[in-house]
């Protein structure tokens, strides 16, 4: 037998037992096979309105920090107020930005932090101010949540920013608006100072520890160069009495009474809705109307309406737009029971195009 013919033997053989249907298949190994292409699931946004017990109503604020930018500084306040809050649920944050920083930032940072901790996340409301009272500080958020236990069950009492030209007066305002709802100032829960100028801070925090020693005080530049000197303080408090209503507006005569808005409003509804922001983009009438709709929409949502209303923080950019909304909140609110109010030029808002933002607080029966 030839060399050939043994090699021509030996590959029938070898062809006779493997054909191609038969040839055994390699499994790539892992570190070949391409990676699944994953997809995270879109971030929910903040909800137009949140609901709370006022008994159980609590008011807690973040500190001051200039560690890192504006992100670091939203995580940072948010995982210092889920500790202060120890466990009550946050149902609405008021987050005051300074700085260059991308203010929508703040929404995404907040429905992450939310959702990473299984949490609901809360009605929102994002303002630029002109400063903050540490170099560095970025941002500095208010927070209201629902505690496990009822704290205030005579409920709660909201103060009009006493709007002066200077920082004592504001807050000498805001204490007789205080001991005229009947309320003893060391059940003042929470206060917010805006001022034109970041220099008068050092005098408006020793004025307000002074007269509400137990608040939780909040101080905003909310312009960089204000034309005008404005000091406006607000507050929230716990009642000593139940109101004889569910919902009571007082306007004691040793302030000054203004028909476009109340004073005080006595709340002790058995839950109280609190709204974000809504934004109007553009000057005219039917822009204030349309953002006045959406948060009518967000409103209803949680049964409640604008006759329910009794409190209304708004943040116009300009005079113009502050005018057109004070033109155009009575085709809404109640006249005869107008709500509490702040009201004061700011820095700037989430969107370039927004002129004003508005939120609201409404009794809940």
């Amino acid at each position: 037998m030839t060399l050939r013919h043994a090699v021509f033997l030996f590959v029938t053989f070898v062809l006779a037992f493997e054909s191609p249907a038969q040839e055994r298949k390699i499994k790539p190994k892992k570190e070949d096979q391409a990676p699944v292409t994953q997809t995270l699931p879109a971030l929910k946004d903040p909800p137009g309105a949140a609901v709370g017990e006022t008994n159980r109503l609590v008011f807690h604020l973040s500190p001051l920090s200039s560690k890192g930018l504006l992100t670091q500084q939203v995580h940072d306040a948010l995982n210092s107020l889920l500790r202060e809050n120890h466990g009550a649920t946050i149902i609405k944050l008021r987050a005051f930005v300074a700085g260059s920083g991308d203010l929508r930032r703040v929404q995404t940072i907040v429905s992450e932090f939310f959702t990473e901790h299984k949490l609901n996340i809360p009605a929102l409301s994002t303002i630029q101010t002109g400063g903050l009272p540490m170099e560095g500080a970025q941002v500095v958020i208010e927070t209201i949540a629902v505690d496990k236990k009822p704290l205030n069950p005579n409920g709660l009492a909201f103060f009009s920013g006493q709007q002066t030209r200077d920082e004592k007066q504001s807050v000498a305002q805001l204490r007789t608006a205080v001991e005229s709802a009947g309320l003893n100032p060391a059940s003042v829960l929470r206060t917010t100072c805006f001022l034109d100028d970041l220099d008068h801070i050092p005098i408006a925090k020793s004025a307000i520890a002074a007269a509400f020693p137990n608040a939780a005080s909040n101080f905003v530049q909310q312009q960089r160069l204000a034309i005008d000197p404005v000091v406006e303080c607000e507050a929230v408090g716990r009642l000593d009495k139940a109101p004889a209503t569910p919902v009571q507006f007082v306007n004691p005569s040793a302030l000054t009474v203004n028909p476009n808005y109340s004073q005080i409003a006595l709340v002790n509804s058995p839950q109280i809705v609190f709204s974000g922001t809504q934004m109007a983009f553009g000057d005219q009438d039917k822009d204030v109307h349309l953002a006045f709709d959406r948060l009518r929409k967000a409103l209803e949502a949680e049964h409640a309406d604008y006759k329910n209303v009794f409190w209304s923080g708004v943040y116009p950019l300009t005079k113009g737009i502050a005018d057109k909304f004070r033109a155009v909140r009575f085709d809404y609110f109640d006249r005869s029971h107008p709500p509490a109010s702040t009201l004061l030029l700011f820095e700037g808002l989430p969107s370039v195009d927004a002129t004003v933002a508005f939120e609201v607080a409404a009794a809940l029966n």
